[in-house]
């Protein structure tokens, strides 16, 4: 049976998945890269792109786990790109370039759809104004017995952990605080009470805490 699941998602000590002010030039807002300093030094993170290198650590077991199995990803608008409002610039195709590394069909959650963008190495982005059981369902139509990852930002995971819908939640707790932009657990109270929780930290400092659906 297909599992939902969430991977190398970056967490703040107090909570944020990403800092306020996405821009362009700042895809994270004013957190920069602070909260995925630790993914940029793994293996996985290299290959992810063709290149060389990169950290073979426990860093690096636990987050190249993010793509067996998986055969459709869903994420928000706003991971996909900065804009906000009607489509301006239809020639935006992601941050990824040309070959984005998903390599299947990516969902991408938005109150304004528009045409679908084939890229290369296999990666179709399709853009969906649904709620997430909605998405869930094309999601799992394309994803055949593979499993879906819900890609994020925060408020996509989110909705997805309220809604019930996440079998497998990987969440990295980085020891920095933001202060400012959006959380990730806010409404979610007992939410542990669902999964076996389990822990790691790492020579980084971070924390890795999975919780999978019993």
């Amino acid at each position: 049976m297909s599992r939902v699941r969430v991977h190398n998602f970056s967490v703040s000590l107090d909570g944020y998945g990403t800092g306020e002010g996405q821009s362009l030039e700042a895809p994270f807002g004013h957190a920069g890269q602070r909260l995925h300093e630790w993914f940029f030094q793994t293996r996985t993170f290299h290959e992810m792109f063709g290149k060389p290198g990169g950290g073979a650590g426990v860093d690096d077991a636990v987050a190249g786990a993010w793509n067996a199995g998986i055969g459709a990803e869903i994420m928000g608008r706003n991971k996909f790109g900065p804009q906000r409002g009607p489509w301006q610039d239809h020639e935006w195709t992601g941050w990824w370039g040309s070959n984005p590394p998903f390599h299947t069909p990516v969902f991408v959650l938005t109150h304004h759809p528009r045409p679908s963008v084939e890229m290369e190495g296999g990666t179709t982005f399709h853009f969906l104004d649904a709620t997430p059981q909605e998405a869930l369902r094309r999601a799992l139509e394309v994803a055949g017995d593979l499993d879906v990852r819900i890609g994020g930002g925060p408020s996509i995971v989110r909705d997805f952990l309220a809604a019930d819908l996440i079998d497998q939640l990987h969440v990295v707790l980085v020891p920095i605080v933001l202060g400012r932009g959006e959380r990730l657990w806010e409404s979610l109270e007992g939410l542990e009470e669902r999964f076996q929780v389990e822990s790691v930290t790492t020579p980084s400092g971070v924390t890795h805490l999975t919780m999978t659906r019993p």
